[in-house]
């Protein structure tokens, strides 16, 4: 098994981190390093994978080196790192906002680069990652690298001009999903439903949904078209929803979530 690091410890690399110790990933091949030393130690110990006293040693023990820090220090990382990253190492970044090209002129260097967006339901194996790679990621390394991704969940393989929707698709989109729920369970509270209960029906029903459209593949619209009864409680719901612009208000949210993402380095 390669060793795999991890250049930062938010909570989206604790769901990777998690996402791979579910599915059997040997926690002695996986590596973190960061700023906050003390909560990596922490981290650590928790889920007894190996902490790096610095980056730089983080990136000389690794073959593939993921890294989860920040936009804004972004270019800090890789002044720090580029000297140690040779041409056998593959970088993977799971932060919006920077392009392949982009990263590469960072490390002012050919080297294997692979752009990624997962998001934070990796941690139960319900992910969805979307990546694209560089020139220089030989077929062998791109099958390694979505091996590993494929510990949290689906894995798409898309352009690269399409990874700024991708970051209101998938990446953000799970903040919706729970302002959703949540709703749902504040209104089913003032039905006289238990708040712990509420929690329960509101999300196994977005739960179901969901899998409802990916294994039957049908039209998400002739799905809620078998649900709404004529004259019934359902299409009266749905009526209301409409009428408080529910849709255009997505659209709208992701819209800007997409033009956020593309000025993330700006």
């Amino acid at each position: 098994m390669k060793k795999v690091g991890f250049i930062g410890a938010g909570n989206m690399v604790k769901a990777m981190i998690k996402g791979m110790l579910k599915n059997n990933v040997m926690s002695s091949s996986i590596y973190v390093s960061g700023r906050d030393m003390e909560k990596l130690i922490e981290l650590g110990k928790l889920l007894s994978i190996n902490v790096s006293e610095s980056n730089i040693e983080l990136v000389k023990n690794c073959d593939i080196v993921f890294l989860g820090v920040k936009p804004n220090i972004y270019s800090k990382v890789i002044d720090e790192i580029k000297n140690y990253t040779d041409e056998d190492k593959v970088v993977v970044s799971i932060t919006p906002g920077y392009s392949l090209k982009e990263l590469e002129d960072m490390f002012g260097k050919n080297v294997k680069v692979v752009r990624t967006m997962p998001n934070t339901p990796a941690m139960v194996g319900e992910g969805v990652t979307a990546y694209c790679i560089g020139e220089n990621i030989s077929l062998i390394e791109e099958n390694e690298i979505k091996n590993i991704l494929k510990c949290f969940g689906l894995v798409e393989k898309v352009e690269e001009k399409e990874m700024d929707a991708v970051v209101a698709t998938t990446g953000s989109s799970p903040a919706y999903v729970y302002m959703f729920i949540e709703a749902m369970a504040d209104a089913a509270v003032l039905g006289g439903i238990s708040r712990d209960k509420a929690y329960r029906l509101a999300a196994q029903a977005v739960l179901g949904s969901a899998k409802m459209v990916l294994e039957t593949e049908m039209h998400p619209g002739a799905l809620k078209d078998m649900v709404c009864s004529p004259g019934g409680t359902t299409i009266e719901a749905v009526t209301t929803l409409e009428e408080n612009g529910f849709r255009n208000a997505i659209i709208k949210a992701m819209r800007n979530c997409m033009e956020k993402s593309k000025k993330m380095n700006s």
